[in-house]
């Protein structure tokens, strides 16, 4: 069915415009009187050459999902139906990939199925903690708060994946930055070095030996160097896409010296963020660690999250089994236990949540202003060492000149 672009004026007489789906402009302009708007143009949008091509078409981001949400939740507030605000957020949507989405979840709704359902057939944008808070605000009638909660986690959530991939992302482009740096030195600079020291006739210091003696090796096997590199990142990724071996890669990450306490701490979060969340909004606890547990994103804490679940379904508290899996700090164990015995358990998670984003902050402020001296002395070291190596002739013979 063709999609029309139309200009009109409203009944305030403020020019207004958007696009609609029907058959012809016939159809278009009859739908537009009814809404009480007076059309002066309408015409046919034109196609998109690259609307079936996926690799050209721009991708829905986590931002996308949270506006959605954001709207839809104020659309409902102000007690618009669902189908009206799903046809508003089609209509105003700007990303081509979201817009055949959200047209897609409307004819589901008026179709007959509920918004859970529609959404649930996207499972790459909505996960499953998303229809199901759904389908717990559709059947409790506080579809609006559900989507205000929603739009609060996905953002907390994206803040606190920004944090962690920014801590990880510093050192890692240093190091490749440096490596970069290194190798252009040993196979373009040292051989000009060399060349020019091989007309001394004189054995040269021991540095200087080692460091032209590195550039040969790199010059003769860098090929097979970068080969056994693509090998290796080629072995991990089969490595880690197996069952055992994510668990046993999930687990050494959990340990790491400065990164593993970093990454226990947004775990901790999003646990306690993600069941506070969920229970708050009415879904019941096992489905609510079911579902955390599907997405913890670390093998290690989905087993743990299981063997609590577990637990609790013969009978026990949620506390207990938690302090036995060993991955979560005796506090949260002891705040979880508090918020049991008080009947407030989904506060006392939104708690500790909150408490475990300000400590990911100041993990991370920590971790750069430890990593930058540290990067720094590292590429002194380093990248001075080869040129400090290279000038040691030069020097030996200034001194025997003097």
């Amino acid at each position: 069915m063709p999609v029309y672009l139309w200009v009109g004026n409203d009944s305030s007489n403020k020019k207004v415009k958007g696009e609609e789906e029907a058959p012809n402009e016939d159809a278009v302009r009859t739908k537009l009187i009814r809404q009480k708007i007076i059309p002066s143009k309408i015409k046919e949008k034109p196609k998109d050459l690259f609307e079936n091509i996926a690799m050209f078409q721009p991708k829905i981001t986590g931002e996308d999902i949270i506006v959605f949400a954001r709207q839809f939740s104020t659309m409902i507030d102000a007690g618009l139906p669902i189908i009206q605000c799903l046809d508003i957020l089609f209509t105003q949507q700007e990303n081509p990939a979201f817009k055949k989405i959200l047209k897609k979840i409307k004819e589901d709704v008026e179709g007959g199925q509920t918004l859970a359902d529609a959404l649930g057939r996207f499972p790459d944008l909505f996960d499953n903690l998303f229809v199901n808070m759904i389908a717990a605000g559709e059947a409790g009638g506080i579809l609006d708060v559900i989507l205000q909660r929603l739009a609060a986690y996905l953002e907390k959530a994206a803040k606190l994946k920004a944090q962690v991939k920014s801590a990880m992302m510093y050192p890692m482009i240093t190091i490749v930055i440096a490596v970069i740096v290194v190798c252009v030195i040993l196979v373009f600079v040292i051989p000009v070095f060399q060349d020019m020291f091989a007309g001394l006739g004189k054995n040269l210091p021991i540095p200087t030996q080692i460091v032209v003696n590195l550039s040969n090796f790199v010059k003769g096997n860098i090929v097979y160097m970068l080969g056994g590199l693509g090998l290796f990142i080629f072995a991990y990724k089969r490595f880690y896409s197996t069952p055992k071996g994510e668990e046993l890669m999930d687990d050494l990450f959990l340990k790491l010296p400065v990164f593993g306490n970093l990454l226990r701490k947004v775990a901790v979060s999003k646990f306690t963020r993600t069941m506070s969340t969920m229970m708050s909004s009415g879904v019941s606890i096992l489905e609510s660690l079911d579902i955390v547990a599907k997405t913890a994103g670390n093998k290690t804490i989905e087993k743990a999250i299981y063997g609590v679940r577990a637990g609790i379904s013969e009978g026990r508290t949620m506390s207990d089994p938690l302090l036995e899996t060993g991955v979560f700090p005796n506090m949260v164990c002891s705040m979880i236990a508090v918020g049991e015995s008080t009947g407030a358990l989904d506060t006392m998670l939104g708690k500790i949540a909150d408490f475990y984003d300000d400590e990911v902050d100041s993990a991370v402020e920590g971790l750069t202003a430890a990593i930058e001296p540290m990067m720094m002395v590292f590429l002194g070291v380093v990248i001075g060492g080869l040129v400090v190596s290279m000038y040691l002739p030069i020097f030996k013979m200034a001194g025997a000149i003097g």
